[in-house]
């Protein structure tokens, strides 16, 4: 079995302590033999600027550049708010997204069943949901030139961010969601806002070309930014795969995110093109809980959306199915069991800790693997 490099970032947080439970998933599987993995660990977000006033150092992004995938855990928090804007703790997440060129985030949102109620849409509106929001993550608005804060002659300050995408840009976002979708319900839901973007018209019709050329047995609808978040919380289980922009993808995910009844709980990929030569891709993969500053250091955190990232890893990254199912599966199976940690838990119901967690999900991965 060959050896995969994993670069592990825990950040900023509760970034350390939910990747804490992954390491020793880790050590188990190379124990075990079920993987074989060489880890090495640096600092990112505030905890990098606290040592070295960036972000991300120039040599932990020559890890994140050696590795075969990079695990993330979660920055920022109050204490860096006044930090210069090119070194707040978020520019290393950037830098790691754009450097790697990690154009495709996949933030599923699934509902267990275990769960439903924990939602605060109605259990028949959630209860088996199942969707994935394809996001662009390296244009867009968050990377268009120019953005700036400029003082004009009146005295007045102007802010400008630029939207931009390329045809290219959208047919490798559009083909990511096309070719997930034959792999689940084959249904395709692409989102902009071309009824007042110029932007959104090219995305509209670039996704509409590369679905009649390249994808025609898979259905494609189209809606509006807005329409759509109304519609995630209307009836979420219409959807399948949405694909959208990187600023929309953000705001809908998180959306979307909720209607599962905690951030703590999913996890997201950030993938790169495919290698030609290697049929390898670069790769991040980070929970979409944030690092929770307030109960950082607590045991409070919940860890499953740490678990299910690094079931992307394995699946994504390594090919590795049916271990990815595994995990997936001992996550599910420790919920139904009705452990709960405080983010998840119901009013009057005991919570575990971080550790309780990750070590029943272990626990559970282990009788499931014989």
């Amino acid at each position: 079995m060959a050896t995969q490099k994993l670069l592990l970032l825990p950040g900023d947080g509760i970034g350390p302590e939910v990747m804490t439970e992954v390491q020793k998933l880790i050590s188990w599987m190379n124990k075990t033999g079920m993987g074989s993995f060489e880890t090495e660990s640096d600092l990112v977000g505030g905890s990098a600027y606290d040592a070295h006033k960036v972000a991300i150092t120039d040599a932990a992004m020559k890890l994140a550049h050696e590795s075969d995938a990079v695990v993330f855990g979660a920055v920022g928090g109050p204490k860096w708010d006044k930090v210069p804007y090119e070194a707040r703790p978020e520019a290393g997440l950037l830098r790691l997204r754009k450097e790697l060129e990690l154009f495709a985030n996949l933030r599923p949102a699934i509902c267990y069943p275990a769960l439903a109620d924990a939602s605060s849409l109605k259990r028949d509106l959630v209860e088996g949901l199942d969707i994935v929001i394809v996001r662009e993550l390296t244009g867009g608005v968050y990377f268009g030139e120019p953005k700036e804060i400029v003082t004009l002659e009146n005295g007045e300050k102007r802010a400008v961010d630029t939207q931009v995408y390329t045809t290219h840009e959208i047919e490798r976002i559009g083909r990511v969601a096309f070719e997930m979708a034959r792999k689940r319900k084959n249904k395709v839901t692409s989102s902009e806002k071309r009824n007042v973007m110029r932007s959104g018209v090219l995305w509209n019709e670039v996704i509409t070309a590369l679905h009649k050329r390249e994808y025609p047995d898979v259905m494609l609808e189209h809606q509006l930014a807005d329409a759509l978040g109304m519609q995630l919380v209307r009836w979420p289980k219409q959807f399948d795969v949405i694909v959208t922009d990187n600023l929309f993808g953000d705001m809908l995910s998180d959306v979307a995110a909720m209607l599962t009844g905690s951030l703590g709980m999913l996890p997201s990929a950030a993938l790169g093109a495919t290698n030609e030569k290697t049929g390898k891709r670069k790769a991040m993969y980070e929970p979409v809980h944030g690092s929770a500053p307030d109960i950082a250091g607590k045991g409070l955190a919940n860890p499953i959306a740490m678990f299910g990232s690094f079931a992307m890893t394995l699946r994504y990254s390594f090919g590795m199915t049916n271990e990815a199912d595994m995990l997936e599966r001992a996550i599910s199976d420790v919920l139904d069991q009705g452990l709960r940690t405080k983010d998840i838990a119901s009013p009057g119901q005991n919570a575990v800790s971080t550790t309780e967690m990750g070590e029943a999900v272990l626990k559970q991965l282990q009788k499931i693997a014989g």
